[in-house]
């Protein structure tokens, strides 16, 4: 009778360590998907590609989950350091990320690659080509020279030019700003007032930008380099009464902003395909993890949004 129960036993015990076996096995593998800070438009447009992304490969029977998740604000680099730092340690299947800093976050990424964690960098590159495999982002050097050409056709070569940018360093910014003060440098004898950094932040924006016009009655023409940038430049705009006094150019496409365009507050702005980062950095990782040859880079594309072309096909595909 003993041995019966001894028998019974091992068996039970088997038989859960089975059941523990096969909960396991179909435990979904992690995408991480981390990006700057998670709040604004355009990475909520982000995480609605990521979302899409999982949704397909869910429905081809894939046993995968995607997270999202960021900084409390752009300028915690450490904390974006330290959320991919837990990534690793999930030891999650791939990791999709925007990094705030182009040298900060080299050696977390490094240290994924050696823990055969492929990364794939979206929106803004790192200053080491060594541990990611793909780059998906818009080529914000094209982007800035093309919102300069853009607004020396309404501005004109002389006066004067405010450059309202983000956060200093940034690979995004640093293309993109430089391609736009470059060709302004090249093309026209327009001053340069400026750069003005909000760090993303649209108050900070707001204030710089009336201040910045304030003290400078004769600037013709401005630039707000990034989503909350461009939102506190065109409420400051409005707020001085400006608006279609001067050539203002903005960048990326929320209802706000869209709406500055309408009202002609902005003469245009260039709209990036922040959904289209989410999706295909998604399926570009997970094909990475399953060992997959992938694009090194992926120009994820810009289109310039100005009153007249606000309810094309072509701006309704990027605008959010």
């Amino acid at each position: 009778m003993k041995g019966i129960r001894v028998l019974g036993f091992l068996l039970c015990v088997v038989f859960l360590m089975g059941l523990l076996t096969v909960a396991w096995a179909e435990e979904p593998k992690e995408i991480a998907v981390i990006v700057k800070e998670a709040t604004s438009s355009f990475w909520q447009n982000v995480a609605k590609g990521a979302a899409d992304a999982e949704k397909e490969l869910v429905a081809q029977e894939e046993n995968i989950k995607v997270t999202f998740i960021g900084p409390e604000a752009e300028t915690k680099i450490e904390q974006q350091v330290n959320l991919v730092e837990n990534a690793i340690n999930r030891n999650v299947m791939a990791i999709v990320l925007a990094p705030s800093d182009p040298d900060a976050l080299v050696p977390v990424v490094m240290k994924a690659k050696e823990a055969g964690i492929p990364v794939v960098i979206i929106d803004s590159l790192l200053n080491s080509k060594e541990g990611y495999v793909s780059f998906l982002a818009t080529d914000n050097r094209a982007a800035g020279i093309l919102c300069a050409n853009e607004l020396i056709k309404r501005a004109g070569t002389k006066g004067k030019v405010a450059v309202m940018s983000y956060v200093p360093g940034v690979g995004s910014e640093i293309g993109r700003v430089g391609g736009f003060i470059d060709t302004i440098k090249e093309k026209t004898e327009m001053e340069v007032i400026g750069p003005f950094y909000s760090q993303s932040d649209m108050v900070t924006a707001l204030n710089q930008t009336i201040d910045v016009l304030s003290a400078n009655p004769d600037i013709t023409a401005i630039f707000g380099a990034n989503e909350p940038t461009a939102i506190g430049m065109g409420r400051a705009i409005e707020q001085l009464g400006l608006a279609g006094k001067i050539v203002a150019i903005g960048f990326d496409g929320n209802k706000d902003l869209q709406e500055m365009v309408r009202k002609g507050t902005l003469q245009g702005i260039a709209v990036q395909n922040p959904y289209r980062m989410g999706y295909e950095g998604v399926k570009i990782a997970f094909a990475a993890a399953k060992g997959e040859k992938v694009p090194e880079y992926i120009d994820t594309g810009i289109v310039f949004v100005t009153k007249d072309n606000i309810d094309s096909e072509e701006a309704k595909q990027v605008l959010y």
